[in-house]
């Protein structure tokens, strides 16, 4: 969560919070939807042209009329358009894809009224008493919560963050009723089952939503890093946190993406930072914060710290997930195709029945993949072609609709913060000797 002085220009928007009065959000965005298909295939017959279906579907349009009810929507709504942004971000047109990633770093907030009522559940009446100052408009606000500033009676600067109210009720229908909201609109393709990412996104949002567990998330990476003076965890305050309010030491930072303008050598010792932490967090950890969204890693100039926040994502893994993945390493950098492909099954990347081109291709994919750990000098995100490379491929494989699979639920975490850390090097450009940050885990 993004903690600046930067406030929230956004107007705001009481978050709805009945079932009903969510779910009439999504019949109505369906049916303007419908009308909107049934229009533009009407202008289309009318120039004697054939319409498909999806085409007409896949309008920017569409897309940001989704984006805009799910953004108002808040909460699982608006999360379930963010993972699939992220996560299906290779299969969508473009401007698509653009626009629900707008979901990614959008959200209205609360009036005060509502917040109030929340922090009132929260603390009991006489919550003012424990703060000398409370910043009543949010610094951020994000799908699920919004972000505030206060100074207790002690003397603690605090970033409280206050969940909206209602999201817990609503995660279950309001992940059913996007996921059917999104077959109507073509956006899911067919033939894909849905059901496991749909099941995890349900277990996932409830953990998210739970800020005593996030809280505990929080307190185990500062103590895991607290040896790492280079990473700067807030610290947790129990005492102000609830399920629905988390209360942590505020700190001062620029968002990780203001550096694209920095100098070179900050560029690449902050991804290096962030590279070396997530191959800790997979083989030493086994414990990963797995949302890979830029404004959870925030960067102070005057120290040179990177700032890592916001751990509602994380997840631990196995010890048997972290060895396939340390072997499927290994056999990568030593190009033993025979070996990548006995450990993809294992990892199921791979199925029993993935015809022999596709696994050829898959395989070559991966390859490609590990082109940054194969080098012995410093890979340079900036210059390479590798993620072009990589989105076309992909889609190629995505066309053989019937033998695509969803992979285990772990391996798309994985994946999905992989995707994510190499997003954000090639977007500041930097030069990183992967080889050597990996190296000492296999």
């Amino acid at each position: 969560m993004p903690h600046s002085h930067r406030t929230i220009e956004r107007k705001a928007l009481p978050v709805p919070s009945s079932r009903l009065s969510r779910l009439a959000r999504l019949g109505g965005l369906a049916s303007s939807i419908a009308g909107n298909v049934a229009a533009e295939m009407g202008r289309q017959l009318a120039r004697g042209e054939r319409p498909r279906i999806e085409d007409v579907l896949l309008t920017p349009a569409n897309a940001a009329r989704v984006a805009d009810q799910l953004a108002r929507m808040r909460g699982a709504a608006m999360k379930v358009g963010q993972l699939i942004s992220m996560d299906a971000g290779d299969m969508l047109p473009p401007e698509l894809a653009d626009i629900l990633a707008r979901l990614r770093s959008d959200a209205h907030h609360m009036p005060w009224p509502q917040l109030k009522r929340v922090l009132i559940h929260a603390w009991g009446a006489d919550w003012r008493s424990r703060f000398a100052t409370f910043d009543t408009r949010p610094v951020a606000a994000a799908s699920i919560g919004q972000v505030h500033r206060g100074r207790t009676l002690d003397g603690r600067d605090v970033a409280i963050k206050v969940q909206y109210p209602g999201v817990r009720r609503s995660i279950d229908s309001d992940v059913n009723n996007v996921a059917s909201l999104l077959r109507i609109a073509g956006l899911v393709p067919r033939g894909v089952d849905v059901a496991p990412m749909l099941a995890e996104a349900k277990r996932q949002l409830h953990e998210e939503a739970d800020y005593e567990r996030e809280g505990r998330c929080l307190r185990t990476f500062g103590t895991l890093l607290a040896d790492r003076p280079e990473f700067l965890v807030p610290a947790l305050f129990a005492d102000l946190t609830t399920p629905t309010v988390l209360a942590m030491s505020f700190v001062e930072g620029r968002p990780v993406d203001d550096l694209v303008t920095a100098p070179q050598a900050v560029r690449d010792r902050v991804m290096t930072l962030l590279i070396g932490l997530l191959f800790r967090e997979l083989f030493e950890f086994r414990l990963m914060q797995t949302d890979p969204n830029f404004a959870n890693y925030r960067y102070a100039p005057a120290t040179g710290q990177v700032i890592l926040l916001d751990f509602g994502a994380t997840r631990a893994f196995p010890e048997a997930f972290a060895d396939l993945w340390r072997r499927l390493l290994h056999a990568g950098l030593a190009g033993e195709r025979p070996a990548i492909r006995t450990i993809a099954h294992e990892i199921g990347f791979l199925a029993g029945d993935t015809p022999a081109r596709l696994e050829e291709a898959m395989l070559a994919m991966f390859e490609m993949s590990l082109e940054p750990l194969r080098q012995h000098e410093p890979f340079d995100f900036g210059a390479s072609d590798l993620a072009v490379r990589m989105r076309e491929a992909g889609m190629a494989m995505a066309a053989d609709h019937e033998y695509f699979r969803i992979p285990p639920m772990d391996t798309l975490f994985l994946q999905r913060k992989f995707g994510g850390m190499y997003l954000l090097a090639t977007r500041m450009r930097a030069r990183v000797d992967l080889r050597a940050l990996v190296e000492p885990h296999l």
